[in-house]
Parts: C-alpha cells; sequence; structure tokens
C-alpha cells in the first residue's frame, strides 16, 4: 500500500529516534527546563540570526496556534486570516474557543494578499461604527499556505509593512516551513522570516518529528509570562526535553533543511510527470504537497492501491493531495507515477 495523503503518517526520522533512544538512560529537568532543550533554542537563535529570540516548544500546530494567538489579542480584538487558513478551517474552532473571531478574507492561490489585508483593516478604521466591532488585532499567514503555496520575500516584506503601519503583530505558521525554505524557487530564508514575522513558528510534527512545533517570538518581552500561557492552556508538558532533543537534532547539520529538499525533489517529480500526461492542477505548489484534479473514475483506481485524501470536489472532478516526506522512497515515487 502506498502512503501519500500526508507527509505524517510514520513515526520518526531514523535520527530522531536514535536521539530518543540514545537520552533513554539520561535524566533531565522538567518542562524544557533542560540543557537539551537550551542547546536547540541556541541553534534556533543561531539559524535565525536573530540572538534575542524566545523559543518554547509545544506538541502541536493547534496548540501553538492557539497559545499565540490567545497570548496577543485583547478579549475584543480578532486574527485576520485568508478563508483557507488552518485556524479558519481545521482547527475545531480553537481559536473561537477562546473568545477571539477568525476575521476571514478570500485567499488567492491560498495567500493573504496585500490589498485585501489593507481592505480589511480599512474597513474597520473607516466605520463609525468600529468601537462596536471586533477590532483586527493581529494576522496570521501560513508559509508555506495550506495548498503547498509560498510568499516571496516581498510580499512578506509589505505584509510586515502594513502591520507596522498599523500596529499589529504579523505571526506565521510553520507546520510545513522546511518545504517551504528548501524550495528551489523561494528567496525566502529563515533570517527573513525572523525579520518579518512577530512571531512564527517551526513545525517539526510535519517535517520529521515524533510530535512537536517551535513557538519563536521576536525578543523576550514581546509577550509577558509566555511560559505561564503554554501552561494555562494544558501545553506545558512535563518530559519537555523530549521536544528540545527532536528539536536539538533536527537543527543538527542541515537535517531539517535536508528532509525538506528531499521531499520537494520527490513532489516535483509527481508534479512534472503528472503534468506531462495532461493533469491539471488546482494550484502551482514549488512544496512538498501537489493538488491536482481528477474524476472519479481515477479515484477509485487509486483508490485500491493507496489513500486517497480529496481535498475539494466540484462535480465529478476532485482536486486530491499527494504529499511526500522524509518517509518518501523513490520507490513509491515511481509506482505512483504508474499508476497516474
Amino acid at each position: 500500500m502506498l502512503h501519500f495523503e500526508s507527509d505524517y503518517t510514520m513515526s520518526a526520522h531514523p535520527a530522531i529516534l536514535q536521539a530518543l533512544q540514545a537520552s533513554s538512560q539520561e535524566h533531565y529537568a522538567g518542562y524544557g527546563l533542560d540543557t537539551v532543550s537550551q542547546e536547540a533554542q541556541d541553534r534556533i537563535r543561531a539559524a535565525t540570526l536573530n540572538p534575542d529570540a524566545d523559543i518554547h516548544f509545544v506538541a502541536g500546530g493547534t496548540q501553538a496556534n492557539k497559545i499565540v494567538i490567545a497570548s496577543l489579542l485583547r478579549a475584543f480584538e480578532g486574527v485576520v486570516a485568508t478563508d483557507s487558513a488552518h485556524i479558519a478551517t481545521h482547527e475545531a474552532g480553537a481559536i473561537e474557543s477562546s473568545s477571539h473571531k477568525v476575521l476571514t478574507t478570500p485567499q488567492v492561490n491560498g495567500k493573504l494578499t496585500s490589498e485585501a489585508l489593507q481592505q480589511v483593516l480599512d474597513s474597520w478604521e473607516n466605520d463609525d461604527n468600529r468601537d462596536h466591532m471586533v477590532r483586527p488585532g493581529m494576522v496570521y499567514i501560513s508559509h508555506p499556505t495550506e495548498f503547498g503555496t509560498l510568499y516571496s520575500r516581498s510580499e512578506l516584506a509589505t505584509l510586515h509593512s502594513i502591520c507596522l503601519k498599523h500596529h499589529i503583530p504579523l505571526f506565521v505558521d510553520g507546520a510545513r516551513l522546511g518545504y517551504g525554505l528548501a524550495a528551489k524557487s523561494t528567496d525566502v530564508t529563515l533570517p527573513d522570516l525572523a525579520q518579518y514575522a512577530d512571531v512564527f513558528t517551526i513545525g517539526g510534527t510535519k517535517m520529521g518529528a515524533l510530535f512537536g512545533e517551535a513557538i519563536v517570538l521576536r525578543h523576550r518581552d514581546m509577550i509577558a509570562s509566555f511560559f505561564s500561557q503554554i501552561k494555562l492552556h494544558g501545553a506545558l508538558l512535563a518530559k519537555g526535553w523530549l521536544l528540545g532533543l527532536q528539536f536539538n537534532t533536527l537543527f543538527n547539520d542541515n537535517l531539517y533543511w535536508n528532509i525538506g529538499e528531499y521531499a520537494d525533489h520527490l513532489a516535483m517529480q509527481i508534479h512534472d510527470t503528472a503534468a506531462s500526461k495532461g493533469y491539471s492542477f488546482m494550484v502551482d505548489s514549488p512544496t512538498n504537497q501537489q493538488f491536482f484534479t481528477v474524476d472519479h473514475q481515477t479515484i477509485e483506481r487509486l483508490s485500491q492501491y493507496m489513500p486517497v485524501a480529496v481535498w475539494q470536489q466540484r462535480e465529478n472532478q476532485f482536486d486530491i493531495r499527494i504529499a511526500t516526506s522524509w518517509s518518501t522512497t523513490q520507490d513509491d515515487v515511481d509506482q505512483l507515477l504508474t499508476l497516474l
């Protein structure tokens, strides 16, 4: 059976498992206050070129998003995001459960455009009844987007400039960040992201870790008592070194980038061959997620050999997602290409 339905269908990269096994007889301080977590934080600070960054580890992406957004917003504020954003679609109302509205605007190839953001902010500021309305208090984007597309450095800089002008923070969800950083067509580096985002996450779960996301704040005073905020939301792992150890491994010897580059390379093989066979794509993604359009008969045929992730349906046309990861093999790809 082939597996292309997502990028987290196997436990963890062998280097992660080896590191965890090697540490099994060691004793560590709890709650992320251990030396290995501190070493991982230092590695991330070095990689972002921001020695002042405040870094915390949590188990999952929805946890990270909810904690950051709830910590940054006041009770009457909401977060601006596209209508396809993860926080607006696939987090079971996690943001709303913290009493904050997700203020959605239409996506363009999965992205929030500067024009759409400006319109949302202007609409609130120019409304005479704005004091009776939810105030846009921050901006959320993901890189890569839900559709695998990427922001350019110029697009990030423009969004950052708008946020700066309106005195609101820009939060970048990096659940699949490694695939974006490794994409051949990108001009965005990790230091760029650290420059333009006030807060961002570095995904581990979908990048070869057993679990875990790193939350990177621009500086240590950005969110008061952030450690306590993590505890408040039930996300403070007692055995926090299990998170730190994984990120320490991912940020050693370029493993994080190597995983992204490997998966992207296989994904582009799939993209190019599917294109040559006449398949059309929902979007043009340069990363490990590929979305292309098939009919019901193709889904039935593929389903005999693999789980098929249907993203959306339009009559007899289905947009399916094919995702690669560290665990995808060249043989897997060759078999899929034969099926296509």
